[in-house]
């Protein structure tokens, strides 16, 4: 691995890895899940993990996907385009024994991740990208596509809350949505358009 700075550690809040800490790259743009934010998060999702497939797009530390493993998600995909933050990811999950079948790190845009044809549509997906960028828009395109989101798929979204609220398309229901800080968090919920 490069040289590079440990900025701080973050711990997952439940499950069978509840309290183990998880290090942080002092990376530009990479702005961790507050654990206030995840535990109202989960909170809304608490019947929602087990058993899910999972895909953290802009997974950075890859905080949201091991909460989700932790809490007996079926696989989750973690999807990170800085190489570092990727590298230490895959040791984070090494060190947790989370093995291949539940959990692959694949270090790459979220443009070439969504291109890719998905092998069984997700059920919970994490977008959290950088704050300043503008990669929302052309995520939840891309998501759009069929075959990547299961029937009652729920999609996370968080941005700066001073931001333009990103608009979704017609079939995602919002389903909850919290204001803290700097940022805006909103739950959608895939439903027919029939």
């Amino acid at each position: 691995m490069n040289k590079r700075v440990k900025a701080n550690t973050i711990r997952i809040i439940s499950g069978q890895w509840k309290g183990r800490k998880v290090e942080v790259l002092d990376v530009e743009g990479l702005r961790p899940t507050t654990d206030r934010t995840r535990e109202t998060l989960f909170n809304w999702l608490m019947f929602d993990v087990q058993d899910a497939r999972c895909l953290d797009l802009f997974a950075g530390s890859g905080v949201l996907g091991l909460e989700c493993l932790s809490r007996g998600a079926k696989f989750v995909k973690f999807v990170e385009l800085n190489l570092n933050s990727a590298m230490l990811l895959k040791q984070t999950l090494k060190h947790l024994k989370a093995g291949a079948d539940i959990a692959e790190v694949t270090q790459q845009s979220f443009e070439a991740a969504l291109l890719t044809p998905v092998s069984e549509p997700y059920d919970l997906v994490f977008l959290d990208p950088p704050f300043k960028s503008d990669y929302l828009v052309a995520a939840i395109k891309l998501l759009s596509q069929p075959g990547w989101l299961a029937e009652g798929a729920k999609v996370y979204i968080e941005q700066s809350s001073v931001s333009k609220e990103v608009e979704v398309p017609k079939g995602w229901h919002e389903h909850r949505r919290k204001r803290a800080g700097q940022s805006l968090s909103l739950l959608y919920r895939l439903e027919s358009s029939d």
